[in-house]
């Protein structure tokens, strides 16, 4: 939106909210819309797609901030970590998996809507650009 100045509005918990209105958003986000996320199709459009490729990690980072969680697990004495991602739209899992499978990183389905990441070098690999949150 070249031509809108944004808002801000400081807020006391040391929070900056930002604000832009505008008709357009729905054309720079398509996947909006009215209706249930998860009935809706969620498809990138080209553009978002190059941006996707050029920042995958980036991609997977937020979806598992926003969706995902990193386990430690003690599995009989044994410490485990894994990841975990949960939604239940179809299409966002199969980004998910897909961002997943352009870096190497092998992935599980232990249940209808959750994606996994146990194996130790796949775990090791997500450390490195996710790791705890803080």
């Amino acid at each position: 939106m070249p031509t809108q100045r944004a808002a801000t509005l400081r807020r006391s918990d040391n929070c900056t909210e930002v604000y832009l209105y505008s008709k357009h958003w729905p054309c720079l986000f398509p996947q909006h819309g009215p209706g249930k996320k998860h009935l809706r199709r969620i498809r990138l459009e080209p553009w978002q797609e190059v941006l996707v490729k050029e920042a995958t990690e980036e991609f997977i980072r937020g979806l598992i901030d926003s969706d995902g969680c990193r386990v430690v697990a003690n599995d009989r004495g044994v410490k485990s970590v894994r990841y975990h991602f949960s939604n239940r739209s179809d299409d966002i899992r199969g980004l998910f998996c897909t961002a997943l499978d352009e870096l190497g990183i092998r992935w599980t389905l232990p249940s209808r809507y959750q994606v996994a990441v146990y194996r130790k070098a796949a775990v090791a690999r997500l450390d490195e650009f996710v790791g705890p949150k803080a």
